[in-house]
């Protein structure tokens, strides 16, 4: 395996610690075992990642829309609370949790904050935790049986 020093810097995006193409940004978070979104500072929806086995369904169409008219009307408050926190600066994160179909769902919203502490939009990562929840003991040897 060649040492760090002999790979070549990948043209791309660069980052606060290293570089990656546009490629490997998607490859790295649609493989995450978690589902993401993004909304900006303006509480437009940016991105979310298309994961094989995404927990809450998402189509390009909310792209561009206002973050308000992807929830049901009964829980824009909720949204609207937690976003108008965060621009405020009165908290940076937002935690639910819930049981769907036998699974257990973990969401969390966390302030993006720039370094000068400006907010500059939320991230939404939704999690199935149920297997998590259910590990007992510890495993320390690979078994790939």
């Amino acid at each position: 395996m060649p040492e760090t020093k002999d790979v070549k810097p990948t043209a791309g995006l660069s980052l606060s610690t290293g570089s990656l193409t546009l490629e490997q940004v998607d490859l790295l978070l649609t493989h995450l075992p978690v589902d993401v979104s993004f909304v900006d500072e303006r509480d437009t929806v940016r991105y979310y990642s298309a994961t094989r086995d995404r927990i809450f369904a998402r189509t390009p169409a909310v792209i561009g829309r206002k973050v308000q008219n992807c929830h049901p009307g009964k829980s824009v408050h909720i949204v609207d609370a937690i976003l108008k926190a965060f621009k405020a600066g009165d908290k940076d994160t937002a935690e639910f949790w819930i049981e769907i179909e036998g699974k257990f769902i973990y969401i969390r919203y966390f302030a993006v904050r720039d370094s000068a502490r400006a907010y500059r939009g939320c991230l939404e990562v939704s999690q199935d935790v149920t297997g998590i929840r259910a590990l007992k003991g510890r495993k320390r040897l690979l078994d790939w049986k």
